[in-house]
Protein backbone atom coordinates (compact mmCIF):
# COMPACT_ATOMS: atom_id res chain seq x y z
CA UNK A 1 0.00 0.00 0.00
CA UNK A 2 1.44 2.87 -1.14
CA UNK A 3 1.25 6.53 1.29
CA UNK A 4 -1.42 7.91 -0.13
CA UNK A 5 -3.88 5.07 -0.14
CA UNK A 6 -3.06 5.92 3.17
CA UNK A 7 -4.46 9.48 3.11
CA UNK A 8 -8.10 10.23 2.90
CA UNK A 9 -8.71 13.70 1.09
CA UNK A 10 -12.20 15.81 1.25
CA UNK A 11 -12.38 17.47 -1.75
CA UNK A 12 -14.99 20.87 -2.46
CA UNK A 13 -17.08 19.76 -5.11
CA UNK A 14 -18.95 22.64 -7.01
CA UNK A 15 -19.75 20.92 -10.21
CA UNK A 16 -17.94 22.81 -12.37
CA UNK A 17 -14.56 21.06 -14.51
CA UNK A 18 -12.20 22.11 -12.07
CA UNK A 19 -12.90 20.67 -8.69
CA UNK A 20 -14.38 17.78 -10.67
CA UNK A 21 -10.85 17.09 -12.05
CA UNK A 22 -9.17 17.74 -8.93
CA UNK A 23 -11.10 14.49 -7.16
CA UNK A 24 -10.44 12.48 -10.06
CA UNK A 25 -6.55 13.21 -9.78
CA UNK A 26 -6.05 12.75 -6.26
CA UNK A 27 -8.20 9.45 -6.69
CA UNK A 28 -5.49 8.32 -9.63
CA UNK A 29 -2.80 9.53 -6.96
CA UNK A 30 -4.15 6.59 -4.47
CA UNK A 31 -5.86 9.14 -2.13
CA UNK A 32 -8.92 8.26 -0.63
CA UNK A 33 -11.38 10.66 -1.73
CA UNK A 34 -14.37 11.89 -0.64
CA UNK A 35 -16.76 14.75 -2.73
CA UNK A 36 -18.73 16.95 -0.58
CA UNK A 37 -20.53 19.76 -1.57
CA UNK A 38 -21.83 22.98 0.62
CA UNK A 39 -24.93 24.25 0.45
CA UNK A 40 -24.34 28.23 0.61
CA UNK A 41 -27.37 29.78 -0.93
CA UNK A 42 -30.39 31.57 1.22
CA UNK A 43 -33.37 29.54 2.08
CA UNK A 44 -35.94 30.96 -1.30
CA UNK A 45 -32.47 32.34 -2.42
CA UNK A 46 -31.56 31.89 -6.49
CA UNK A 47 -30.74 28.17 -5.77
CA UNK A 48 -31.68 26.66 -9.05
CA UNK A 49 -29.64 29.23 -11.58
CA UNK A 50 -26.56 27.45 -11.98
CA UNK A 51 -24.32 28.87 -9.74
CA UNK A 52 -21.40 27.28 -8.19
CA UNK A 53 -23.45 26.28 -4.97
CA UNK A 54 -26.97 25.99 -6.75
CA UNK A 55 -29.51 22.59 -7.38
CA UNK A 56 -27.44 22.10 -10.91
CA UNK A 57 -24.20 22.45 -9.19
CA UNK A 58 -24.63 19.90 -6.67
CA UNK A 59 -26.27 17.56 -9.69
CA UNK A 60 -23.70 17.93 -11.66
CA UNK A 61 -20.92 17.18 -8.91
CA UNK A 62 -22.72 13.81 -7.40
CA UNK A 63 -22.81 12.95 -11.36
CA UNK A 64 -19.18 13.11 -11.09
CA UNK A 65 -18.65 11.64 -7.95
CA UNK A 66 -20.54 8.40 -8.97
CA UNK A 67 -18.79 8.40 -12.33
CA UNK A 68 -15.43 8.71 -10.10
CA UNK A 69 -16.74 5.90 -7.94
CA UNK A 70 -16.56 8.07 -4.47
CA UNK A 71 -18.90 9.04 -1.85
CA UNK A 72 -20.43 12.36 -2.48
CA UNK A 73 -22.49 14.43 0.41
CA UNK A 74 -23.83 17.68 0.92
CA UNK A 75 -23.07 19.62 3.75
CA UNK A 76 -26.15 22.60 4.92
CA UNK A 77 -23.70 25.65 4.98
CA UNK A 78 -26.37 28.36 4.60
CA UNK A 79 -26.02 30.16 8.09
CA UNK A 80 -22.28 30.49 8.58
CA UNK A 81 -22.26 31.74 4.70
CA UNK A 82 -24.65 34.21 4.67
CA UNK A 83 -23.67 35.87 8.39
CA UNK A 84 -20.00 35.87 6.72
CA UNK A 85 -19.86 36.23 3.61
CA UNK A 86 -23.33 37.92 2.18
CA UNK A 87 -24.11 39.73 5.42
CA UNK A 88 -19.95 41.44 5.20
CA UNK A 89 -20.72 42.18 1.33
CA UNK A 90 -24.05 43.95 1.85
CA UNK A 91 -22.36 45.72 5.00
CA UNK A 92 -18.99 46.75 3.37
CA UNK A 93 -21.03 48.26 0.38
CA UNK A 94 -23.10 49.99 2.62
CA UNK A 95 -20.13 51.64 4.11
CA UNK A 96 -18.22 52.86 0.96
CA UNK A 97 -15.95 50.04 0.27
CA UNK A 98 -15.96 47.62 -2.49
CA UNK A 99 -15.83 43.95 -0.81
CA UNK A 100 -14.13 40.99 -2.14
CA UNK A 101 -16.94 38.07 -0.87
CA UNK A 102 -14.53 35.30 -2.32
CA UNK A 103 -11.50 36.17 -0.22
CA UNK A 104 -13.87 36.06 3.07
CA UNK A 105 -15.41 32.73 1.71
CA UNK A 106 -11.66 31.33 1.42
CA UNK A 107 -11.02 32.60 5.06
CA UNK A 108 -14.40 31.88 7.09
CA UNK A 109 -15.99 29.09 4.85
CA UNK A 110 -13.82 26.77 3.04
CA UNK A 111 -10.61 27.01 4.94
CA UNK A 112 -12.65 28.08 8.31
CA UNK A 113 -15.82 25.88 9.04
CA UNK A 114 -15.41 23.34 5.85
CA UNK A 115 -11.36 22.43 6.65
CA UNK A 116 -12.57 21.80 10.43
CA UNK A 117 -15.50 19.82 9.50
CA UNK A 118 -13.36 17.88 7.08
CA UNK A 119 -10.49 17.30 9.52
CA UNK A 120 -13.47 16.20 12.27
CA UNK A 121 -14.69 13.43 9.55
CA UNK A 122 -11.10 11.84 9.71
CA UNK A 123 -9.36 13.36 6.38
CA UNK A 124 -5.63 14.49 6.47
CA UNK A 125 -6.59 16.92 3.88
CA UNK A 126 -8.87 19.38 2.24
CA UNK A 127 -8.60 19.91 -1.44
CA UNK A 128 -10.13 22.18 -4.13
CA UNK A 129 -10.08 22.94 -8.02
CA UNK A 130 -8.12 26.25 -7.49
CA UNK A 131 -4.78 27.08 -9.36
CA UNK A 132 -2.36 27.63 -7.11
CA UNK A 133 0.59 25.79 -5.29
CA UNK A 134 2.04 24.99 -2.34
CA UNK A 135 5.46 23.76 -1.28
CA UNK A 136 7.40 23.55 2.15
CA UNK A 137 10.53 25.43 2.68
CA UNK A 138 12.83 22.34 3.45
CA UNK A 139 15.19 24.50 6.01
CA UNK A 140 12.56 26.14 7.61
CA UNK A 141 9.77 23.92 7.19
CA UNK A 142 7.65 26.76 6.68
CA UNK A 143 4.55 26.09 4.42
CA UNK A 144 4.47 28.28 1.09
CA UNK A 145 2.03 29.61 -1.84
CA UNK A 146 3.57 29.98 -5.11
CA UNK A 147 1.60 31.04 -8.34
CA UNK A 148 0.41 27.70 -10.52
CA UNK A 149 1.72 26.65 -14.11
CA UNK A 150 -1.29 28.64 -15.61
CA UNK A 151 -0.63 32.08 -14.58
CA UNK A 152 -3.96 33.16 -16.55
CA UNK A 153 -6.19 31.30 -14.14
CA UNK A 154 -3.80 32.36 -11.13
CA UNK A 155 -5.92 32.12 -7.76
CA UNK A 156 -3.11 32.68 -4.98
CA UNK A 157 -4.62 36.53 -4.81
CA UNK A 158 -7.83 34.94 -3.62
CA UNK A 159 -6.40 32.85 -1.14
CA UNK A 160 -3.12 35.31 0.70
CA UNK A 161 -4.81 34.98 4.12
CA UNK A 162 -4.22 31.06 4.30
CA UNK A 163 -2.62 29.79 7.68
CA UNK A 164 0.50 27.49 7.76
CA UNK A 165 -2.10 25.20 9.40
CA UNK A 166 -4.25 25.56 6.65
CA UNK A 167 -1.57 24.93 4.11
CA UNK A 168 -0.50 21.97 5.75
CA UNK A 169 -3.66 20.71 5.30
CA UNK A 170 -4.34 21.76 2.19
CA UNK A 171 -4.24 20.04 -1.67
CA UNK A 172 -4.05 21.93 -4.89
CA UNK A 173 -3.98 18.67 -7.76
CA UNK A 174 -4.49 21.79 -10.81
CA UNK A 175 -1.41 23.65 -9.83
CA UNK A 176 0.67 22.38 -12.85
CA UNK A 177 -1.72 21.69 -15.81
CA UNK A 178 -3.56 24.60 -17.71
CA UNK A 179 -7.02 25.08 -18.00
CA UNK A 180 -7.36 23.74 -21.50
CA UNK A 181 -5.57 20.79 -20.10
CA UNK A 182 -7.90 20.20 -17.42
CA UNK A 183 -10.82 20.22 -19.95
CA UNK A 184 -9.48 17.57 -22.39
CA UNK A 185 -8.63 15.60 -19.56
CA UNK A 186 -11.91 15.75 -18.19
CA UNK A 187 -13.39 14.95 -21.18
CA UNK A 188 -10.90 12.14 -21.56
CA UNK A 189 -12.43 10.54 -18.44
CA UNK A 190 -15.66 10.63 -19.62
CA UNK A 191 -16.65 13.89 -17.46
CA UNK A 192 -18.30 15.18 -21.05
CA UNK A 193 -21.06 17.50 -19.09
CA UNK A 194 -18.50 19.80 -16.61
CA UNK A 195 -15.68 19.50 -19.27
CA UNK A 196 -17.79 21.96 -21.82
CA UNK A 197 -19.60 24.10 -18.29
CA UNK A 198 -18.23 27.78 -18.58
CA UNK A 199 -16.13 29.51 -16.14
CA UNK A 200 -18.06 30.94 -13.73
CA UNK A 201 -18.02 35.02 -14.02
CA UNK A 202 -20.18 36.38 -11.24
CA UNK A 203 -20.64 36.10 -7.31
CA UNK A 204 -22.23 33.51 -6.70
CA UNK A 205 -25.15 34.26 -4.63
CA UNK A 206 -25.91 36.93 -7.18
CA UNK A 207 -26.34 35.31 -10.54
CA UNK A 208 -27.66 38.12 -12.63
CA UNK A 209 -24.62 40.63 -11.29
CA UNK A 210 -27.03 43.15 -10.12
CA UNK A 211 -25.55 43.77 -6.60
CA UNK A 212 -27.15 47.20 -6.31
CA UNK A 213 -30.75 45.43 -6.23
CA UNK A 214 -29.46 42.77 -4.15
CA UNK A 215 -28.80 45.16 -1.42
CA UNK A 216 -31.40 47.81 -2.20
CA UNK A 217 -33.70 44.51 -1.62
CA UNK A 218 -31.93 43.65 2.03
CA UNK A 219 -31.46 47.15 3.12
CA UNK A 220 -33.69 49.56 1.66
CA UNK A 221 -33.67 52.05 4.05
CA UNK A 222 -29.75 52.23 4.09
CA UNK A 223 -30.05 53.82 0.54
CA UNK A 224 -30.40 57.32 0.08
CA UNK A 225 -29.76 59.83 -2.64
CA UNK A 226 -26.72 62.51 -1.54
CA UNK A 227 -24.28 64.65 -3.56
CA UNK A 228 -21.70 64.00 -5.82
CA UNK A 229 -18.60 66.66 -4.48
CA UNK A 230 -15.38 67.53 -5.27
CA UNK A 231 -12.55 67.08 -2.76
CA UNK A 232 -12.92 70.82 -1.75
CA UNK A 233 -16.46 69.96 -0.67
CA UNK A 234 -18.15 71.74 -3.89
CA UNK A 235 -21.44 70.11 -4.79
CA UNK A 236 -21.76 68.99 -8.22
CA UNK A 237 -24.51 67.26 -8.82
CA UNK A 238 -26.97 64.26 -6.96
CA UNK A 239 -26.14 60.75 -6.72
CA UNK A 240 -28.70 57.95 -6.50
CA UNK A 241 -27.22 55.98 -2.92
CA UNK A 242 -23.45 55.15 -2.39
CA UNK A 243 -24.14 51.45 -3.40
CA UNK A 244 -24.23 52.26 -7.12
CA UNK A 245 -20.53 53.66 -7.57
CA UNK A 246 -17.00 52.40 -6.73
CA UNK A 247 -13.51 54.35 -6.62
CA UNK A 248 -12.68 55.07 -10.39
CA UNK A 249 -16.18 54.57 -12.19
CA UNK A 250 -16.76 57.16 -14.98
CA UNK A 251 -19.95 55.66 -16.68
CA UNK A 252 -22.95 55.32 -14.91
CA UNK A 253 -22.98 58.46 -12.66
CA UNK A 254 -26.38 59.92 -14.15
CA UNK A 255 -24.91 63.59 -14.17
CA UNK A 256 -23.69 65.52 -16.70
CA UNK A 257 -20.28 67.34 -15.65
CA UNK A 258 -18.74 68.75 -19.15
CA UNK A 259 -15.83 66.89 -18.92
CA UNK A 260 -15.25 62.85 -17.73
CA UNK A 261 -15.42 62.85 -14.05
CA UNK A 262 -14.50 59.62 -11.63
CA UNK A 263 -15.59 58.38 -8.72
CA UNK A 264 -12.69 58.90 -6.15
CA UNK A 265 -14.11 57.92 -3.14
CA UNK A 266 -16.86 58.62 -0.41
CA UNK A 267 -17.93 60.84 2.47
CA UNK A 268 -20.04 57.38 4.12
CA UNK A 269 -21.40 60.00 7.08
CA UNK A 270 -22.00 62.78 4.46
CA UNK A 271 -23.58 60.12 2.11
CA UNK A 272 -21.50 61.86 -0.18
CA UNK A 273 -19.61 60.60 -3.45
CA UNK A 274 -16.48 62.18 -4.25
CA UNK A 275 -15.54 62.70 -7.81
CA UNK A 276 -12.29 63.90 -9.26
CA UNK A 277 -10.63 64.19 -12.90
CA UNK A 278 -8.30 61.15 -14.60
CA UNK A 279 -5.46 62.05 -12.63
CA UNK A 280 -7.11 62.19 -9.28
CA UNK A 281 -7.76 58.25 -9.48
CA UNK A 282 -3.82 58.05 -9.20
CA UNK A 283 -2.07 56.97 -6.20
CA UNK A 284 1.33 56.80 -4.83
CA UNK A 285 0.65 54.86 -1.52
CA UNK A 286 -1.82 52.73 0.42
CA UNK A 287 -2.66 51.20 4.16
CA UNK A 288 -3.54 47.41 4.56
CA UNK A 289 -4.98 45.65 7.45
CA UNK A 290 -5.72 42.46 8.82
CA UNK A 291 -2.35 41.10 7.26
CA UNK A 292 -1.38 37.49 6.74
CA UNK A 293 2.31 36.75 6.26
CA UNK A 294 2.99 33.38 4.14
CA UNK A 295 6.32 33.50 3.01
CA UNK A 296 7.92 34.94 6.33
CA UNK A 297 6.93 35.08 9.86
CA UNK A 298 6.12 38.80 10.20
CA UNK A 299 7.36 42.19 8.80
CA UNK A 300 10.21 43.24 10.74
CA UNK A 301 11.28 46.35 8.57
CA UNK A 302 10.52 47.89 4.87
CA UNK A 303 10.42 45.04 2.01
CA UNK A 304 10.46 45.09 -1.19
CA UNK A 305 7.77 43.16 -3.23
CA UNK A 306 5.32 43.22 -6.03
CA UNK A 307 1.69 44.05 -5.28
CA UNK A 308 -1.73 43.11 -7.05
CA UNK A 309 -4.63 45.92 -6.17
CA UNK A 310 -7.21 43.38 -7.32
CA UNK A 311 -7.63 40.42 -8.94
CA UNK A 312 -6.91 40.40 -12.27
CA UNK A 313 -4.24 43.54 -11.56
CA UNK A 314 -0.73 43.80 -12.88
CA UNK A 315 2.04 43.14 -10.58
CA UNK A 316 3.77 46.51 -9.39
CA UNK A 317 6.97 46.82 -7.97
CA UNK A 318 6.48 48.18 -3.84
CA UNK A 319 8.17 48.61 -0.65
CA UNK A 320 5.88 47.37 2.59
CA UNK A 321 6.51 49.42 5.32
CA UNK A 322 5.10 48.51 9.20
CA UNK A 323 3.69 51.48 10.91
CA UNK A 324 4.43 51.45 14.29
CA UNK A 325 1.42 51.75 16.78
CA UNK A 326 -0.86 51.21 13.91
CA UNK A 327 -3.75 49.51 15.65
CA UNK A 328 -5.48 52.55 16.66
CA UNK A 329 -6.17 54.10 12.80
CA UNK A 330 -9.52 54.23 11.98
CA UNK A 331 -10.48 50.74 10.41
CA UNK A 332 -7.05 49.14 11.42
CA UNK A 333 -7.99 45.27 12.69
CA UNK A 334 -4.77 44.87 14.18
CA UNK A 335 -1.51 46.14 12.77
CA UNK A 336 -0.83 48.30 9.19
CA UNK A 337 1.65 48.06 6.49
CA UNK A 338 2.26 51.30 3.98
CA UNK A 339 2.35 50.23 0.58
CA UNK A 340 4.60 52.73 -1.41
CA UNK A 341 4.27 52.10 -4.89
CA UNK A 342 6.91 53.28 -8.51
CA UNK A 343 4.20 54.04 -10.31
CA UNK A 344 1.24 55.37 -9.39
CA UNK A 345 -1.65 52.95 -9.55
CA UNK A 346 -5.14 53.24 -10.63
CA UNK A 347 -8.68 52.91 -8.57
CA UNK A 348 -6.60 52.14 -5.52
CA UNK A 349 -10.09 50.85 -3.50
CA UNK A 350 -10.91 50.07 0.06
CA UNK A 351 -12.17 46.76 0.88
CA UNK A 352 -10.30 45.42 -1.43
CA UNK A 353 -7.26 43.13 -0.88
CA UNK A 354 -3.48 43.99 -1.73
CA UNK A 355 -1.33 40.91 -2.21
CA UNK A 356 2.59 40.50 -1.99
CA UNK A 357 4.67 38.79 -4.30
CA UNK A 358 7.77 38.00 -4.71
CA UNK A 359 9.15 36.04 -7.92
CA UNK A 360 6.40 33.53 -7.71
CA UNK A 361 5.99 33.38 -3.85
CA UNK A 362 3.21 35.04 -2.20
CA UNK A 363 4.78 36.87 0.89
CA UNK A 364 1.15 37.88 2.06
CA UNK A 365 -1.19 40.57 1.95
CA UNK A 366 -4.28 42.39 4.09
CA UNK A 367 -7.02 44.55 3.55
CA UNK A 368 -6.86 47.46 1.40
CA UNK A 369 -8.33 50.72 4.00
CA UNK A 370 -7.25 53.82 2.42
Amino acid sequence: MTLTEKKKVVVGMSGGVDSSMAAALLKEEGYEVIGITLQTMPSGGPDDVGGCCSITAIDDARRVAHQLGIPHYVLNFRTIFEENVIDYFTNAYLSGETPNPCTMCNRVVRWGEFLWKARALGADYLATGHYAKILQDPESGRYLMSRPVDTWKDQTYMLYNLTQDQLKHTLFPLADYKKEQIREMAAERGLLRVSRKPDSQEICFIPDDDYVSFIRERSPEKIKPGNFVDRQGNILGRHQGLINYTVGQRKGLGVTFGKPMFVLGFNVEGNEVILGEDQEVYAHTLLATDLNWIAITGLEGPLTVQAKIRYKAPLAEAKIIPLKDSETLPGAIGPVVRVEFTTPQRAITPGQAVVFYQGELVVGGGKIIT
